[in-house]
């Protein structure tokens, strides 16, 4: 209410000014100031918005996973911020703090080790949904415990949680965090049967994640994984790369700062990948990420003298969510990245066909 009290008086400003006997230079001026005053308290909105958001999403967690799964958000914390504005300010430094989402079994057997699936979300700027509800439900009937953490630059914290975005950089040390601390404080999470998996901005951030940390994860899944900034700046618009050029961020363009752009993106550092089992997938009519991007990242790896596993889907419906939908070919490409973690981390449950994983989401 308060935003949109302030939002009524920069209107009437701005209209009174439009009356009065000013010079045009001095009408310019005033004009220039209503706008940015708007520009604020739209953003200032827009992230209250997104808060709402996120709250009624969380009841819906509960709501269509309440009757498999324990959930819960975990207050956590990653590195300091890569980029202060005050060195010296009072708190600079410190941890960031950021929530984390808890999935965890009803049927499990506390005196038992289960597996555990890191669990990052995509987006620039986005959140963990209700999105991934079948995803999660099949992971859960499985035996898998899960945690999602809403790293540095999430939305549906606010503005100040929003500007500490740093894509392809220490958010994905926020997300190893919450594996660690899944590790240190759940005797019941087994720390030798860890996986990571992730689609989109989350396959960018599970592949440095086992570039980074490879004794930590027994297997890797990527899907329609963001792959090389550099050439993702020359088919995206201006827009889309606003978000990584603004002065809270990179604060700087691909083409002033190229070195920057290739440390964030996987297919210029597939040296760095160890013996971790990985599975890449891409499809051919992803409007989001395009298959070049990925096919850079295979033939980085292939270069580099790497063992994984990939395929080229073609033109699968669904383009970039091709399978993440609800389609029948979705369920069993999933039923092939089940079986290619099940290899490596041995869930109780395994799901070895498309009638179980129905089953798994919908209950029959």
């Amino acid at each position: 209410m308060k935003n949109l009290s302030k939002l009524g008086v920069v209107i009437f400003i701005g209209a009174s000014l439009m009356c009065q006997n000013i010079s045009a230079q001095e009408n310019t001026d005033a004009l220039k100031t209503v706008i940015s005053n708007l520009e604020g308290i739209n953003s200032t909105l827009r992230h209250r918005i997104d808060v709402l958001e996120k709250n009624i999403d969380d009841l819906m967690w509960f709501q269509r996973l309440g009757d498999i799964a324990y959930i819960d958000k975990l207050y956590m914390t990653g590195p300091p911020l890569w980029k202060e504005k005050n060195k010296n300010a009072q708190g600079a430094g410190n941890p960031t703090k950021f929530w984390s989402y808890v999935f965890i079994p009803k049927n499990i057997d506390p005196s038992q080790k289960y597996p555990l699936i890191v669990l990052p979300h995509g987006g620039v700027h986005a959140d963990f949904t209700t999105y991934y509800t079948h995803i999660v439900r099949e992971l859960i009937a499985q035996g898998y415990i899960i945690v999602a953490a809403e790293y540095r630059g999430s939305t549906g914290y606010g503005e100040s949680h929003y500007k500490k975005i740093d894509y392809g950089g220490l958010e994905t040390e926020d997300v190893y965090a919450s594996r660690n601390y899944m590790i240190e404080n759940y005797d019941i999470v087994d720390g030798n049967r860890v996986g990571i998996i992730g689609w989109s901005h989350g396959g960018l951030i599970a592949l440095f994640n086992i570039f980074d940390h490879p004794e930590s994860y027994q297997v890797a899944y990527a899907g329609v994984p963001v792959c090389d900034l550099i050439a993702r700046m020359g088919y995206k618009d201006q827009e889309y790369r606003d978000l990584y050029e603004a002065d809270y961020h990179i604060g700087e363009s691909a083409d002033d700062n190229v070195e920057e752009y290739k440390r964030r993106s996987p297919a210029w550092n597939t040296h760095k990948m160890k013996d971790t089992p990985l599975l890449i997938h891409t499809n051919t009519n992803d409007a989001d990420v395009n298959v070049l991007e990925v096919e850079h990242l295979i033939k980085s790896l292939k270069a580099d003298d790497k063992k994984f596993e990939y395929k080229i889907y073609q033109d699968i419906p669904g383009g970039h969510s091709f399978n993440r939908t609800d389609t029948k070919k979705a369920l069993e490409i999933r039923v092939e990245i089940y079986e290619f973690l099940a290899k490596q981390l041995n869930p109780p449950n395994p799901i070895e066909n498309v009638k179980e994983l129905r089953k798994a989401a919908y209950r029959y």
